[in-house]
């Protein structure tokens, strides 16, 4: 079970980064071999023999054109969909199911709908369809009209819209600041938990040790932490905040606060509050 510092576990874009990754591991580790989240979701959006561009599959699934480009490819390959030149751009290329691919669309609907109800166990029906309701809500503006339903009734595909969201217009605002989203959540975990080795500091975050290695790195160069060796055992090294440290944090929590409050502007005060404790939920499930 995953434990966050009371510091970071009110925090709904440090929670939304959480779940995200607790997706993005799922769908690795879950998921049987040939099973492709992305390729499924293509299937799904080629549903009733309907013909699609590139570009319009990865609008309807919301993912980048390169994403889709593997996709329609390996897709192609598996004979699971047919591949033609786009007659309105000779550059792209558009996309049918095959019957071969309806066939694996509903295979292959069984193992993720399997991961979606692990993933959302800690949840009650109701408590589920609320967060669910919640999540179309805040990232419905990034969502194509087109959206395949299943899509739409997936948890995890919703999180991954609104984190991706959060991702891309944190970083726009921190980037003055000169740090990330990821960062942030650095800086925040060093404040409230004091100097710590880099193996307490993944913990924290729910992170690789060579994601912190990577993130430490980044915050020496900028002047915000410091590696320094215990004096009573050198193998050890802690991380320090340096001065600059505290006027950039602050700086980015009210940044970071404020861009939260306009992009979950259609909640109540309730709503975000019972938001917060369904992420919360989410992320320390076991």
């Amino acid at each position: 079970m995953a434990e966050l510092l009371p510091a970071l576990a009110q925090n709904d874009g440090h929670l939304f980064w959480r779940a995200a990754a607790r997706v993005h591991a799922a769908l690795a580790e879950t998921l049987p071999p040939g099973v492709d989240v992305h390729e499924y979701a293509a299937l799904l959006s080629l549903a009733g023999g309907i013909t699609r561009t590139q570009q319009s599959i990865a609008t309807a699934i919301s993912v980048s054109r390169t994403t889709v480009v593997k996709v329609a490819a390996d897709l192609a390959t598996q004979g699971l969909v047919t591949r033609v030149r786009n007659p309105d751009d000779r550059r792209s290329y558009a996309l049918t199911r095959t019957a071969k691919g309806a066939a694996a669309a509903r295979s292959w609907r069984r193992h993720v709908e399997d991961l979606e109800d692990a993933l959302t166990s800690v949840f009650t029906l109701d408590e589920r369809e609320e967060l669910r309701q919640i999540l179309v809500r805040i990232s419905e503006q990034d969502l194509a009209p087109d959206t395949p339903a299943p899509l739409l009734d997936s948890i995890a595909f919703l999180i991954t819209r609104v984190h991706f969201r959060m991702h891309r217009d944190f970083s726009a605002v921190l980037a003055p600041l000169g740090i990330e989203p990821r960062h942030k959540g650095c800086l925040a975990a060093l404040h409230a938990s004091g100097p710590i080795p880099q193996a307490e500091l993944a913990r924290i975050l729910g992170v690789s040790a060579a994601s912190v290695v990577q993130m430490v790195d980044d915050m020496e160069r900028r002047g915000l932490v410091e590696r320094r060796r215990l004096e009573t055992d050198r193998r050890t090294q802690l991380l320090h905040l340096l001065p600059e440290a505290e006027v950039v944090a602050t700086q980015a929590r009210e940044l970071s606060d404020e861009l939260t409050s306009e992009i979950l502007v259609m909640l109540s005060g309730a709503e975000r509050k019972r938001l917060t404790g369904y992420l919360l939920r989410f992320v320390t499930a076991p």
